[in-house]
């Protein structure tokens, strides 16, 4: 099973991150940065590459974010043993280290991407974004969709119990009904809701509609009991 996925088989909820970098300021500045990136999240942080190849394995990260110049490991071997057990994680190089040599070397051990430092918050987004889009692929769009139809669900219920409690029964709270009707499994007090405004506006077709659907969840109430 692919490490950018859960057991479940879907898209994980947020991005986890390790930060791999001996300066301190430098950990402290990317992981500001990181803050900006949505459905991210920085799980460690590591002052070099053995710290780093420990940390992956204790906090299961999808993305490094590894320096090269480092003590005691530095950051392409760090990558290439990160990589010998994690073949899918993403790493990415952020360095000052300018040599197109080293630069192809990163490349050759799988390196996603290769930041110069300094880079700015709006650079590490792009990657991060790249990240997301070609490594994640369509589980990540997925999931978007997921939570903003959540999210949309989570408003409509709010509107439809606010229209209940003041007996509103105009076009748009007869909109906000019928888009909640769409709803899986919709709670059957707001498609009672929807049949009173039908009824109140003269709405006969609607109603006809609306009244065969809650006679058949009737019956399916009735299978299960």
């Amino acid at each position: 099973m692919s490490d950018n996925a859960n057991r479940s088989g879907q898209p994980p909820e947020l991005m986890r991150v390790l930060i791999a970098d001996d300066v301190m300021e430098t950990r402290r500045s990317t992981r500001l940065m990181m803050t900006l990136v949505p459905e991210a999240r920085v799980v460690a942080v590591a002052e070099n590459g053995r710290q780093a190849l420990e940390m992956v394995r204790q906090h299961r990260p999808h993305v490094v974010l590894m320096d090269l110049n480092m003590p005691e490991m530095d950051g392409l071997h760090a990558v290439k043993l990160i990589r010998q057990h994690r073949p899918n994680i993403v790493c990415i190089i952020l360095s000052a280290e300018r040599s197109q040599k080293t630069v192809d070397e990163a490349m050759k051990l799988g390196v996603h991407d290769y930041l110069i430092k300094p880079f700015t918050s709006d650079q590490l987004l792009a990657v991060m974004q790249r990240v997301r889009e070609q490594v994640f692929g369509s589980q990540w769009t997925e999931l978007q969709n997921r939570k903003r139809k959540q999210e949309r669900e989570g408003e409509l219920k709010q509107l439809a119990e606010e229209f209940m409690r003041t007996r509103r029964t105009d076009a748009k709270a007869m909109a906000v009904f019928e888009e909640l009707a769409n709803t899986p499994n919709c709670d059957i007090r707001y498609l009672r809701a929807l049949a009173i405004i039908y009824v109140f506006r003269q709405q006969w077709k609607r109603l006809r509609l609306l009244a065969g659907y809650l006679e058949k969840k009737a019956q399916e109430l009735i299978v299960e009991e």
